[in-house]
């Protein structure tokens, strides 16, 4: 049967034919067919990404203005179609700009910052517009308020596809409470199917976004989450990329573009931590990627044939005896005061000794002359090339390999150097190769193994005695005109130290807040958070953070609870494809004192494991942002992040392992104690013992006793450890105690709250004293020492 295929070049018009029928897309149009790529690719989670990308641009509009966020959502169910309404103080967007922010993709403001955003590249809010007009048929209603002297702006619009243009159906001036703000409304086909994925979005927002007011309200449930702090995230500065990690398309592009001459020039200017200093050093290293280096040989030896005045004696003519014999008794001592001699800095010595014996002799030394007598001392230098590398093989080399062994290596690398560029040059990638070369040849030829390790200590050590070249790199323009010495430059990028990048591009939560998100929103017993530094990937810089919060009220069944960030933005699908995930899963949670069955795998027990990526270039895993990519770079430091929190959780943990032995032991002595004491009472007929005394001491543990007198409270604090004990004590009571030493009073309803902050050392005492001049009660508070560790008699 002939296929089609077989066919198309036996008429005229198929090749004119087909291309009729091809033509360009808009993005619209695309996403139109594509919706699942951006996360709308069912009711219940095109509900979610549509909350979340409204959400997202209200965070990102209110701290950009400097406003504290306050932010509601209400999700109505009107039968056929749900409702969705986000409104937002912040700064409200212009008449002129309206329309484009929520009826154009890829429109907007971020893309090409180098600075943390929650969005980036345009498509969020106007891909939920998009969504709601494709399912309900039904244009978004959208009101902004820039100034509560002016009216407000209320648009309604649709996205035309073909176009990816904004379609205006309704423009007016309209009123609206709110001094300045955004109000978005969309109808679109949903379900509440994913309830619990809004509720935890809503709620981890709150966790990372502890300066944020939120209001939730749906069709079952209304929540209101307050701020925790009145402090904004830090201000991100837009900052240049950095040299590491950056590829080679982009770096051709920038050297097309930029407006500097020179290599150094050029990395100063485009490249954040590059000063003149590490622009220095890394074009050095780019001369020796680009050029190479010239191996450097020893001076002729006392005994060796070679002498290298002879020969500058030899190649200088017409100068008379006098200056010629200057000119190569002067060169020769400078060459033999060296301790090695490469081919650009004979030429120096050259030079030199020249520009001197001119005036002194009134004798022209020109170029002629002077490649002559570099050339005839070079040839001395160089004479003996293969007793030079033989030094060099036999220090890089184990004494295992006998002499003959070494001497072969030495012959066969200086061969190479001999069929090899005139000045001995060659790069490092040429030296490993003419080694290499020798290594296999004296394998086969000898039988003498020449393993990995030998091979790269030898082009050490020989790359070790060359010099780098004096010649200046090339040009911008011919470095992005050739793809290979971009690329040399490229490597030399990535094999410069460099300073990590400036952080003021990022707006980390830090550990502070992490702590305090989660104190806010989770009930449990203890808490711990870390921010790492900053590092850099394909040259975006970002930051890693983690919190853990153990016991509590946290269910204790099951596994752990993960909750995963980027830029502040909760992601709430595709737990398993991130690489958050991948990290958690094989840390061995055992160490730190989780349950985890085979020690690999989700840790099970009461815990919240969160983790924050800030970067100015978060790598997600598809356009829908619900993922981390797994990233070599990231993912060391999520798992560093998590380990540092993880620490304390462990020293935690084993604390209070420590503390419920000891509550066992003193539950047994409280059981023990009284009986003992009432029959000794019994025996010696004398008074019966002050228990807590007797406990406190057999405990270790902090005493606290009041003791009444004359109108004189007196409160001794006993420390019977041996490591200083800092408790706060607070003594409650209903008369004025007028003012005590070292004391704080606070009257409160007729209570007066006496509080003291003594540092106890191990086996003294502390008294505390107030007058109260009659009769009173009392009421003690002690904090800062576990109730295992403390005996309270007042």
């Amino acid at each position: 049967m002939t296929s089609y295929q077989s066919q198309l070049g036996e008429g005229e018009g198929v090749a004119e034919e087909l291309a009729q029928s091809q033509r360009a897309i808009s993005i619209a149009e695309f996403f139109e067919k594509n919706k699942q790529m951006l996360g709308f690719d069912s009711g219940g989670k095109s509900l979610v990404t549509a909350v979340k990308e409204a959400v997202d641009n209200a965070l990102d509009a209110t701290e950009e203005a400097g406003i504290l966020p306050d932010i509601y959502v209400e999700i109505e169910d009107l039968g056929d179609y749900y409702r969705l309404v986000i409104e937002d103080n912040g700064p409200g967007i212009t008449k002129a700009q309206l329309p484009k922010v929520f009826g154009k993709l890829l429109y907007g403001s971020r893309f090409h910052k180098r600075e943390m955003t929650r969005g980036q590249q345009g498509i969020g809010i106007s891909a939920a517009v998009l969504y709601s007009q494709l399912t309900s048929g039904k244009p978004a209603k959208i009101t902004s308020k820039t100034d509560a002297s002016k009216p407000a702006q209320y648009f309604e619009l649709t996205i035309d596809t073909d176009t990816n243009e904004p379609e205006i159906d309704v423009e007016k001036e309209t009123t609206w409470e709110r001094p300045h703000g955004t109000r978005i409304e969309l109808e679109m086909e949903a379900n509440m199917r994913a309830r619990q994925q809004l509720h935890d979005y809503m709620q981890y927002t709150a966790v990372v976004n502890p300066h944020a007011r939120l209001e939730f309200r749906e069709p079952k449930h209304h929540v209101k989450y307050e701020r925790a702090t009145d402090q904004l995230p830090a201000e991100t500065t837009e900052i240049r990329p950095h040299p590491h990690g950056v590829e080679l398309g982009t770096l051709l592009k920038m050297l097309n573009a930029t407006d500097s001459y020179s290599i150094s020039g050029f990395l100063q200017e485009e490249f954040t931590r590059v000063g003149q200093k590490t622009a220095r050093s890394l074009v050095d290293n780019f001369r020796d990627l680009h050029f190479g280096r010239e191996l450097a040989w020893r001076p002729p030896q006392a005994h060796a044939d070679a002498d290298v005045e002879a020969a500058l004696l030899d190649a200088v003519s017409n100068k008379g005896t006098d200056a010629t014999e200057a000119f190569a008794s002067r060169v020769t001592k400078r060459v033999h005061a060296q301790e090695r001699v490469a081919h650009h800095e004979l030429v120096d010595i050259v030079d030199e000794v020249a520009e001197e014996i001119e005036p002194e002799f009134d004798r022209t030394f020109g170029d002629t002359v002077r490649e002559n007598a570099v050339a005839a001392a070079w040839g001395e230098l160089t004479a003996d090339r293969e007793a030079d590398l033989y030094l060099l093989v036999d220090e890089a080399t184990t004494s295992r390999k006998d002499d003959a062994v070494v001497e072969a290596m030495a012959r066969r690398i200086a061969a190479k150097f001999a069929d090899g560029d005139p000045r001995d040059r060659v790069t490092r990638k040429g030296l490993r190769d003419y080694v290499d070369r020798a290594a296999e040849m004296t394998e086969t030829q000898d039988d003498v193994s020449f393993g990995e390790t030998a091979r790269e200590n030898v082009t050490e050590t020989v790359w070790a005695a060359s010099r780098r070249v004096p010649d200046d790199p090339p040009k911008v323009s011919a470095v992005a005109d050739d793809r290979d010495t971009a690329r040399a430059l490229l490597d030399s990028m990535r094999m410069t130290d460099i300073l990590a990048p400036p952080t003021d591009c990022l707006a980390p939560i830090t550990a502070e807040l992490i702590r305090a998100g989660l104190e806010k929103e989770y009930d449990a017993d203890f808490y711990a958070s870390a921010t790492r530094s900053a590092e850099v990937h394909r040259g975006d810089p970002f930051i890693v953070e983690a919190g853990i919060a153990y016991g509590g009220d946290l269910k204790a069944e099951g596994n752990v609870e993960v909750l995963r960030f980027a830029n502040r933005v909760p992601l709430v699908y595709r737990l398993g494809a991130c690489s958050t995930t991948d990290v958690i899963k094989r840390i061995n949670w055992r160490n730190y004192g989780l349950d985890q069955p085979g020690g690999t795998g989700m840790p099970n027990g009461p815990a919240v494991l969160m983790v924050h990526v800030a970067s100015t270039n978060v790598p997600f895993t598809s356009e829908s942002k619900d993922a981390v990519a797994n990233v070599p770079e990231i993912e060391d430091e999520i798992e560093l992040a998590l380990r540092e929190a993880a620490r304390e959780l462990k020293s935690y943990l084993s604390k209070q392992r420590s503390l419920q032995k000891r509550r066992r032991k003193q539950n047994v002595l409280v059981d023990i104690l009284p009986e003992m004491a009432r029959k000794l009472s019994e025996v010696t007929h004398r008074e019966p013992l002050n228990i807590e005394d007797s406990l406190a001491r057999i405990m270790n543990n902090v005493l606290v006793e009041r003791t009444v007198e004359n109108g004189t409270v007196t409160l001794a604090v006993r420390n019977h450890g041996d490591t200083i004990a800092s408790p706060d004590i607070t003594d409650i009571v209903d008369v004025d105690p007028g003012d005590p030493e070292g004391a704080t009073v606070v009257e409160m309803d007729g209570e007066w709250f006496v509080k003291w902050s003594p540092e106890v050392q191990g086996g003294e005492v502390a008294i505390l004293e107030y007058d109260i001049g009659t009769e009173a009660t009392f009421d003690i508070s002690v904090e800062g020492v576990e109730a295992e560790k403390l005996t309270v008699n007042a």
